[in-house]
């Protein structure tokens, strides 16, 4: 029987190539390998006490699920290609004729597929694309990720500058109230006065306690970043006059091109274009090399214990008769075409998109400029000169509550357009991608004072 075996050793020893590559591609599976630094794969609970904007980054970036799912995303990729470039399987059939044991005969072959028209390569180049893909929308989910914990940290610095801004006014509010009953309880006003004080002061407290509302909700949100339900931290750290710096129309205009999702559109139309390609290679057919051994019966004239081996090779080629993959070449063709479509809508809508963020920061911007500059310091005066006329008797109580609420007035106006600038430029970022460290604050600049 040993015999029988040698052509099946030639065959093995012909074709080290094939069988090398299909062991080193089994050996590149990645079974359990450890998340790559900066993994989102375990929670994390914020210290209790002040929060940092770098913190708060910095764990988002550690423990968002969304991040966690991309990344899982590109891993699974790495994987299609290992298995992209896997050669096919050989076949191993054994054949019988006859069961009688004299007249049996046996034949063993071994039978290679062979891939021709770069197909292998054709469906490497394509799981590449995917890869870059993933690699794309990891990148891009992180810029999307410190874009949004950048927007809800100066959330709640704004939050945090509201409450007390409302806890400064139910203080002003007090004071006012037990001016207006001194003065009336002196004869000096009638007490409808201390009765519109103490309204005054009522709707104030409903702002007080609307504020606090909202900051628990910042503070909810921004936690929630980093997949903590219920925060520990009792304030965010931070200056709230900062604003986030004006990029140039230059700037601008060279982070358009690299574009998270401008990049994703272009890599989706190098992908459909690999998987056209793929399609044509499969156009043209594969081939099966067979070598195998035959062992038959003695002949007539031969004893009958003594048997022939006989060497068995073969040639299999499918005829592209019925099947010529005109239909799947027409598809990827069409794929490919809408994939340069939707590139084109793509940086068109990025670009209204950009558009209407840089000018709503701009206008925030301006904003928050002007009203520190010009409207807070006369409302603060003339709440001031309000205030001590009044309680010298030089002011009636509605010229106080006039220039109170005045002032409330602007610096809520104040604290929303700040709170505009950070939404816009964190959008910004969000459309653009951040190629700063993923740590570290977003450019701001100080407002004048």
């Amino acid at each position: 029987m040993r015999t029988l075996f040698v052509p099946l050793a030639v065959l093995a020893m012909a074709a080290p190539p094939a069988f090398s590559q299909v062991a080193q591609a089994s050996a590149g599976v990645p079974h359990s390998q450890p998340a790559p630094s900066g993994a989102a794969n375990t929670r994390v609970q914020e210290p209790a006490g002040p929060l940092t904007l770098r913190s708060a980054v910095a764990m988002a970036m550690r423990a968002n699920p969304g991040l966690s799912s991309a990344l899982r995303e590109q891993e699974a990729t790495e994987g299609a290609v290992v298995q992209a470039g896997a050669w096919p399987n050989p076949t191993l059939d054994v054949q019988l004729e006859d069961m009688r044991r004299d007249n049996r005969t046996t034949t063993l072959q071994l039978s290679q597929p062979i891939e021709l028209g770069g197909k292998r390569s054709a469906r490497v180049t394509a799981a590449e694309r995917a890869r870059d893909q993933a690699a794309s929308a990891l990148a891009g989910r992180r810029a999307e990720i410190r874009a949004a914990t950048v927007t809800a940290f100066f959330d709640v610095l704004t939050a945090q500058e509201r409450l007390r801004l409302a806890q400064d006014s139910v203080g002003l509010a007090q004071t006012a109230t037990r001016a207006a009953a001194n003065r009336v309880a002196a004869g000096k006003v009638s007490p409808l006065e201390e009765t519109k004080a103490r309204v005054a002061e009522a709707g104030i407290r409903v702002e007080l306690m609307q504020a606090e509302g909202t900051l628990r909700s910042a503070r909810q949100q921004l936690a929630a970043l980093w997949g903590n339900p219920a925060p520990r931290f009792t304030q965010v750290d931070g200056a709230v006059d900062q604003l986030p710096a004006l990029a140039s129309a230059q700037d601008i205009a060279s982070r358009l091109a690299d574009a998270p999702v401008v990049r994703q559109a272009r890599l989706e139309v190098d992908r459909r274009k690999a998987l056209a390609d793929l399609e044509r290679a499969r156009r043209i057919p594969d081939v099966t090399v067979s070598l195998g051994a035959k062992r038959v019966p003695a002949s007539e004239g031969e004893t009958g214990s003594s048997r022939r081996n006989q060497v068995v090779l073969g040639l299999s080629v499918p005829l592209p008769i019925f099947d010529t993959n005109r239909g799947n070449v027409a598809e990827a063709l069409s794929r490919e075409e809408k994939a340069r479509d939707d590139l084109a809508a793509a940086e068109l809508q990025l670009g209204t998109d950009v558009a209407q963020a840089t000018e709503r920061l701009r206008s925030a911007h301006a904003t928050a400029e002007t009203l520190q500059r010009d409207a807070l310091p006369g409302a603060e005066s003339a709440y001031k000169a309000a205030t001590k006329g009044f309680e010298l008797g030089k002011f009636s109580f509605l010229e106080a509550l006039d220039a109170q609420r005045t002032l409330f007035q602007v610096r809520a106006q104040y604290l929303l357009a700040l709170a505009d600038a950070h939404r816009a430029a964190g959008e910004l970022d969000r459309l653009l991608g951040n190629e700063g460290d993923a740590t570290t604050p977003a450019m701001t600049t100080p407002v004048a004072h």
